[in-house]
Protein backbone atom coordinates (compact mmCIF):
# COMPACT_ATOMS: atom_id res chain seq x y z
CA UNK A 1 0.00 0.00 0.00
CA UNK A 2 1.45 3.33 -1.06
CA UNK A 3 1.52 5.71 1.93
CA UNK A 4 -0.53 8.89 1.93
CA UNK A 5 1.06 12.09 3.23
CA UNK A 6 -1.35 12.59 6.13
CA UNK A 7 -3.31 10.12 8.24
CA UNK A 8 -6.38 12.34 7.95
CA UNK A 9 -6.16 12.46 4.17
CA UNK A 10 -6.56 9.26 2.21
CA UNK A 11 -6.19 9.93 -1.50
CA UNK A 12 -8.97 8.20 -3.39
CA UNK A 13 -8.01 5.41 -5.80
CA UNK A 14 -4.35 6.30 -5.31
CA UNK A 15 -2.72 3.09 -6.51
CA UNK A 16 -5.08 2.67 -9.46
CA UNK A 17 -4.54 6.21 -10.71
CA UNK A 18 -0.75 6.09 -10.34
CA UNK A 19 -0.46 2.68 -11.99
CA UNK A 20 -2.56 3.89 -14.91
CA UNK A 21 -0.38 6.95 -15.54
CA UNK A 22 3.19 5.80 -14.94
CA UNK A 23 4.42 3.83 -17.93
CA UNK A 24 8.18 4.17 -17.43
CA UNK A 25 10.87 6.37 -15.91
CA UNK A 26 11.48 10.03 -16.60
CA UNK A 27 7.91 11.03 -17.41
CA UNK A 28 6.30 14.42 -16.91
CA UNK A 29 2.99 14.60 -15.07
CA UNK A 30 0.42 17.13 -13.93
CA UNK A 31 -1.59 16.70 -10.75
CA UNK A 32 -4.28 19.32 -11.22
CA UNK A 33 -5.77 19.00 -7.72
CA UNK A 34 -2.73 18.49 -5.55
CA UNK A 35 -4.48 18.90 -2.20
CA UNK A 36 -2.23 17.52 0.53
CA UNK A 37 0.00 15.80 -2.02
CA UNK A 38 -1.17 12.19 -1.94
CA UNK A 39 -1.42 11.60 -5.68
CA UNK A 40 1.59 13.83 -6.40
CA UNK A 41 3.68 11.82 -3.94
CA UNK A 42 2.48 8.58 -5.49
CA UNK A 43 3.59 9.71 -8.96
CA UNK A 44 7.01 10.84 -7.69
CA UNK A 45 7.59 7.52 -5.92
CA UNK A 46 6.42 5.39 -8.83
CA UNK A 47 8.65 7.25 -11.30
CA UNK A 48 11.94 8.08 -9.51
CA UNK A 49 13.08 10.22 -12.44
CA UNK A 50 9.71 11.84 -13.15
CA UNK A 51 8.67 15.47 -12.69
CA UNK A 52 5.28 16.76 -11.59
CA UNK A 53 3.46 20.05 -12.02
CA UNK A 54 1.20 20.24 -8.95
CA UNK A 55 -1.68 22.72 -9.16
CA UNK A 56 -4.24 23.65 -6.54
CA UNK A 57 -6.46 26.63 -5.82
CA UNK A 58 -5.80 26.35 -2.09
CA UNK A 59 -2.51 27.88 -0.88
CA UNK A 60 -2.87 26.21 2.53
CA UNK A 61 -3.03 22.78 0.93
CA UNK A 62 -0.04 23.56 -1.27
CA UNK A 63 2.01 24.67 1.74
CA UNK A 64 1.34 21.33 3.44
CA UNK A 65 2.07 19.33 0.29
CA UNK A 66 5.29 21.26 -0.30
CA UNK A 67 6.50 20.47 3.21
CA UNK A 68 5.54 16.81 3.08
CA UNK A 69 7.16 16.27 -0.32
CA UNK A 70 10.31 18.24 0.50
CA UNK A 71 12.49 15.22 -0.29
CA UNK A 72 11.31 15.47 -3.90
CA UNK A 73 11.56 19.27 -4.14
CA UNK A 74 13.75 19.23 -7.25
CA UNK A 75 11.17 17.21 -9.18
CA UNK A 76 7.91 18.97 -8.37
CA UNK A 77 6.64 22.48 -9.13
CA UNK A 78 3.80 23.75 -6.94
CA UNK A 79 1.53 26.43 -8.39
CA UNK A 80 -1.55 28.09 -6.91
CA UNK A 81 -3.88 27.87 -9.89
CA UNK A 82 -7.05 26.26 -11.21
CA UNK A 83 -6.73 23.36 -13.57
CA UNK A 84 -8.11 25.35 -16.48
CA UNK A 85 -4.70 27.10 -16.34
CA UNK A 86 -2.85 23.87 -17.13
CA UNK A 87 -1.47 25.02 -20.48
CA UNK A 88 -0.16 28.33 -19.15
CA UNK A 89 1.81 26.77 -16.30
CA UNK A 90 2.80 23.62 -18.16
CA UNK A 91 4.49 25.68 -20.87
CA UNK A 92 5.96 28.17 -18.40
CA UNK A 93 7.77 25.40 -16.54
CA UNK A 94 8.86 23.45 -19.60
CA UNK A 95 6.78 20.36 -18.85
CA UNK A 96 4.28 20.61 -21.72
CA UNK A 97 3.10 18.25 -23.18
CA UNK A 98 2.77 15.68 -20.43
CA UNK A 99 2.99 11.90 -20.20
CA UNK A 100 0.20 11.81 -17.63
CA UNK A 101 -2.45 14.14 -16.25
CA UNK A 102 -4.44 13.45 -13.10
CA UNK A 103 -7.35 15.31 -11.50
CA UNK A 104 -9.24 14.37 -8.32
CA UNK A 105 -12.35 16.51 -8.72
CA UNK A 106 -13.62 16.28 -5.15
CA UNK A 107 -13.36 18.70 -2.24
CA UNK A 108 -10.21 17.97 -0.24
CA UNK A 109 -10.36 16.72 3.35
CA UNK A 110 -8.48 19.84 4.44
CA UNK A 111 -11.25 22.02 3.06
CA UNK A 112 -14.19 19.88 4.14
CA UNK A 113 -12.98 19.31 7.69
CA UNK A 114 -12.33 23.00 8.41
CA UNK A 115 -15.61 24.69 9.48
CA UNK A 116 -14.06 28.02 8.55
CA UNK A 117 -14.19 27.11 4.86
CA UNK A 118 -17.98 26.79 4.85
CA UNK A 119 -18.28 23.45 3.04
CA UNK A 120 -19.93 21.47 5.83
CA UNK A 121 -23.53 21.76 7.00
CA UNK A 122 -22.78 19.84 10.20
CA UNK A 123 -20.74 22.59 11.88
CA UNK A 124 -21.25 26.34 12.06
CA UNK A 125 -19.07 28.21 9.61
CA UNK A 126 -19.08 31.26 7.38
CA UNK A 127 -20.99 31.25 4.10
CA UNK A 128 -17.88 30.89 1.99
CA UNK A 129 -17.42 27.60 0.03
CA UNK A 130 -14.53 28.92 -2.07
CA UNK A 131 -11.80 26.41 -2.88
CA UNK A 132 -9.23 29.19 -2.74
CA UNK A 133 -8.96 32.91 -2.04
CA UNK A 134 -8.55 33.75 -5.71
CA UNK A 135 -11.85 32.15 -6.74
CA UNK A 136 -13.84 35.37 -6.33
CA UNK A 137 -17.17 35.92 -4.57
CA UNK A 138 -18.18 33.60 -1.75
CA UNK A 139 -21.58 31.95 -1.46
CA UNK A 140 -23.00 34.73 0.74
CA UNK A 141 -22.13 37.28 -1.95
CA UNK A 142 -23.62 35.08 -4.65
CA UNK A 143 -26.84 34.69 -2.66
CA UNK A 144 -27.09 38.41 -1.93
CA UNK A 145 -28.37 39.42 -5.34
CA UNK A 146 -30.05 36.37 -6.88
CA UNK A 147 -33.79 35.89 -7.28
CA UNK A 148 -35.87 32.81 -6.62
CA UNK A 149 -35.96 31.61 -10.23
CA UNK A 150 -32.20 31.98 -10.61
CA UNK A 151 -31.43 30.17 -7.38
CA UNK A 152 -33.86 27.38 -8.22
CA UNK A 153 -32.05 26.88 -11.53
CA UNK A 154 -28.69 26.72 -9.72
CA UNK A 155 -29.96 24.13 -7.25
CA UNK A 156 -31.61 22.00 -9.93
CA UNK A 157 -28.74 22.16 -12.40
CA UNK A 158 -25.73 21.79 -10.12
CA UNK A 159 -27.25 19.88 -7.20
CA UNK A 160 -30.15 18.04 -8.82
CA UNK A 161 -32.09 19.14 -5.73
CA UNK A 162 -35.67 17.86 -5.38
CA UNK A 163 -38.22 20.66 -4.91
CA UNK A 164 -35.57 23.17 -5.96
CA UNK A 165 -38.04 26.04 -6.21
CA UNK A 166 -39.29 25.50 -2.66
CA UNK A 167 -35.75 25.20 -1.31
CA UNK A 168 -34.71 28.39 -3.12
CA UNK A 169 -37.71 30.21 -1.67
CA UNK A 170 -36.81 29.13 1.87
CA UNK A 171 -33.17 30.19 1.47
CA UNK A 172 -34.10 33.62 0.19
CA UNK A 173 -36.72 34.05 2.89
CA UNK A 174 -34.05 33.43 5.51
CA UNK A 175 -31.75 35.86 3.70
CA UNK A 176 -34.35 38.61 3.53
CA UNK A 177 -35.24 38.18 7.20
CA UNK A 178 -31.58 38.43 8.26
CA UNK A 179 -31.42 34.82 9.37
CA UNK A 180 -28.76 33.58 6.97
CA UNK A 181 -25.51 34.09 8.88
CA UNK A 182 -23.83 30.67 8.92
CA UNK A 183 -23.74 27.28 7.25
CA UNK A 184 -26.08 25.95 9.95
CA UNK A 185 -28.61 28.68 9.11
CA UNK A 186 -28.35 27.74 5.45
CA UNK A 187 -28.79 24.03 6.23
CA UNK A 188 -31.90 24.73 8.32
CA UNK A 189 -33.44 26.82 5.53
CA UNK A 190 -32.75 24.06 3.00
CA UNK A 191 -34.27 21.44 5.29
CA UNK A 192 -37.38 23.57 5.81
CA UNK A 193 -37.78 24.22 2.09
CA UNK A 194 -37.29 20.57 1.22
CA UNK A 195 -39.91 19.33 3.64
CA UNK A 196 -37.65 17.98 6.39
CA UNK A 197 -35.87 14.65 6.71
CA UNK A 198 -38.78 12.38 5.73
CA UNK A 199 -36.96 9.39 7.21
CA UNK A 200 -33.96 9.65 4.88
CA UNK A 201 -30.50 8.88 6.23
CA UNK A 202 -29.09 11.50 3.85
CA UNK A 203 -29.23 15.04 5.18
CA UNK A 204 -31.51 17.17 2.97
CA UNK A 205 -28.78 19.83 2.67
CA UNK A 206 -26.32 17.43 0.99
CA UNK A 207 -27.32 18.06 -2.62
CA UNK A 208 -28.00 21.76 -2.12
CA UNK A 209 -24.57 22.36 -0.59
CA UNK A 210 -23.04 20.45 -3.50
CA UNK A 211 -24.91 22.62 -5.99
CA UNK A 212 -23.95 25.87 -4.29
CA UNK A 213 -20.31 24.81 -4.07
CA UNK A 214 -20.18 23.90 -7.75
CA UNK A 215 -21.80 27.24 -8.61
CA UNK A 216 -19.43 29.33 -6.49
CA UNK A 217 -16.28 27.62 -7.79
CA UNK A 218 -17.44 27.30 -11.41
CA UNK A 219 -16.46 23.65 -11.19
CA UNK A 220 -18.22 22.43 -14.32
CA UNK A 221 -16.86 25.32 -16.38
CA UNK A 222 -13.38 24.47 -15.08
CA UNK A 223 -13.86 20.82 -16.01
CA UNK A 224 -15.11 21.68 -19.50
CA UNK A 225 -12.07 23.93 -20.04
CA UNK A 226 -9.79 21.09 -18.95
CA UNK A 227 -11.46 18.54 -21.22
CA UNK A 228 -11.06 20.93 -24.16
CA UNK A 229 -7.31 21.34 -23.70
CA UNK A 230 -6.50 17.83 -22.42
CA UNK A 231 -5.86 16.18 -25.82
CA UNK A 232 -3.27 18.84 -26.61
CA UNK A 233 -1.78 18.57 -23.12
CA UNK A 234 -0.73 14.92 -23.57
CA UNK A 235 1.86 13.37 -25.82
CA UNK A 236 0.59 10.58 -28.10
CA UNK A 237 0.36 7.55 -25.84
CA UNK A 238 0.07 9.73 -22.75
CA UNK A 239 -2.76 9.08 -20.32
CA UNK A 240 -5.38 11.02 -18.41
CA UNK A 241 -6.85 9.79 -15.12
CA UNK A 242 -9.86 11.75 -13.85
CA UNK A 243 -11.65 10.97 -10.59
CA UNK A 244 -15.20 12.30 -10.28
CA UNK A 245 -17.61 12.19 -7.36
CA UNK A 246 -21.02 12.87 -8.87
CA UNK A 247 -22.85 12.26 -12.13
CA UNK A 248 -22.54 15.82 -13.43
CA UNK A 249 -18.76 15.44 -13.59
CA UNK A 250 -18.66 11.79 -14.58
CA UNK A 251 -21.03 12.24 -17.52
CA UNK A 252 -18.77 14.95 -18.95
CA UNK A 253 -15.64 12.84 -18.56
CA UNK A 254 -17.28 9.72 -19.99
CA UNK A 255 -18.62 11.65 -22.98
CA UNK A 256 -15.24 13.28 -23.70
CA UNK A 257 -13.33 9.98 -23.52
CA UNK A 258 -15.92 8.20 -25.71
CA UNK A 259 -15.17 10.48 -28.67
CA UNK A 260 -17.47 11.56 -31.52
CA UNK A 261 -20.63 9.61 -32.30
CA UNK A 262 -21.56 8.27 -35.71
CA UNK A 263 -23.87 10.63 -37.58
CA UNK A 264 -27.33 8.96 -37.54
CA UNK A 265 -27.95 10.18 -41.10
CA UNK A 266 -25.07 7.97 -42.29
CA UNK A 267 -25.97 4.84 -40.37
CA UNK A 268 -27.04 2.92 -43.52
CA UNK A 269 -23.98 3.90 -45.57
CA UNK A 270 -20.48 2.43 -45.56
CA UNK A 271 -18.78 4.75 -43.13
CA UNK A 272 -15.44 4.91 -41.38
CA UNK A 273 -16.26 6.74 -38.15
CA UNK A 274 -13.89 9.52 -37.20
CA UNK A 275 -11.65 8.53 -34.36
CA UNK A 276 -11.55 10.94 -31.49
CA UNK A 277 -8.37 11.77 -29.58
CA UNK A 278 -8.99 9.16 -26.89
CA UNK A 279 -8.82 5.44 -26.40
CA UNK A 280 -10.79 4.73 -23.24
CA UNK A 281 -8.87 2.26 -21.08
CA UNK A 282 -10.77 1.70 -17.85
CA UNK A 283 -13.47 2.78 -15.46
CA UNK A 284 -13.12 1.88 -11.81
CA UNK A 285 -14.83 2.48 -8.48
CA UNK A 286 -13.21 1.97 -5.07
CA UNK A 287 -13.45 -1.55 -3.71
CA UNK A 288 -15.27 -2.34 -0.48
CA UNK A 289 -12.07 -2.20 1.55
CA UNK A 290 -11.28 1.33 0.39
CA UNK A 291 -14.87 2.51 0.94
CA UNK A 292 -14.80 1.11 4.48
CA UNK A 293 -11.46 2.80 5.15
CA UNK A 294 -12.48 6.09 3.56
CA UNK A 295 -16.26 6.68 3.43
CA UNK A 296 -15.76 9.78 1.28
CA UNK A 297 -14.54 7.52 -1.51
CA UNK A 298 -17.85 5.70 -1.85
CA UNK A 299 -19.13 7.77 -4.81
CA UNK A 300 -15.81 8.08 -6.64
CA UNK A 301 -15.29 6.94 -10.22
CA UNK A 302 -11.88 6.81 -11.92
CA UNK A 303 -11.84 6.97 -15.71
CA UNK A 304 -8.59 6.48 -17.62
CA UNK A 305 -7.99 7.20 -21.30
CA UNK A 306 -4.95 7.18 -23.56
CA UNK A 307 -4.14 9.85 -26.12
CA UNK A 308 -4.24 8.38 -29.62
CA UNK A 309 -1.40 9.12 -32.03
CA UNK A 310 -2.01 12.32 -33.98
Amino acid sequence: MMPTPDARHRSVLLEAAVEALVQGNGGTYADLTCGLGGHTGGLLEADPEGRVLALDRDPKALAIARKRLADHASRVVFVEASFSELQTHGRRHGLWPFDGVLADLGVSSLQFDDPGRGFSFRQAGPLDMRMGPSVGANVAEHLADIDESGLARVLARFGEVPRARSVARAILKARDEGGLKSTLDLARAIEAGGGGRRGSAVHPATLAFQGLRIWVNRELEELDALLDVLPEALRPGGRAALISFHSLEDRRVKRAFAGPKLDPALRHLPHAPELGPWRALSSQAPNEEEKARNPRARSARLRVAERRPS
